[in-house]
């Protein structure tokens, strides 16, 4: 009788050489011609400036955005299997919901206090 994890090991072992393959083709076979603009530092469409005196911070402006389409991603991840089967939950599911709800509203509440949500 063979252990029932060996196919689940052959995937992830084809997985890793496609990877890892893929990334080995692309630097050996990819093109090689670097010029002034590709090596410079790229900042979200801006031109990159001089770092400050202090190491240069960025805004927390930039991670708000990102935490807010985080969290609004993993709501919907989660909101709609549940929408789906509602019938079939029951009332654990209803409850379940209810406490994910309620946990995923402490990002939103942080956000908000954080000014996340007005846009200058």
């Amino acid at each position: 009788m063979t252990n029932p994890y060996v196919p689940l090991l052959w995937l992830m072992g084809i997985a890793a050489v496609l990877a890892l393959g893929g990334v080995g083709a692309s630097a050996i076979l990819g093109p090689k011609r670097y010029n002034r603009a590709k090596l410079e530092a790229y900042e979200c469409g801006i031109q990159p400036t001089p770092h400050a005196i202090g190491g240069g911070r960025f805004p927390i402006k930039y991670y708000l955005v990102a935490m807010t389409f985080i969290v609004f991603d993993i709501e919907v991840v989660f909101l709609y299997p549940w929408a789906v089967s509602f019938v079939e939950l029951a009332l654990f599911g209803l409850v379940a919901m209810v406490a994910f709800l309620v946990l995923i509203t402490v990002p939103f509440v942080y956000e908000w206090r954080r000014g996340g949500f007005e846009w200058d």
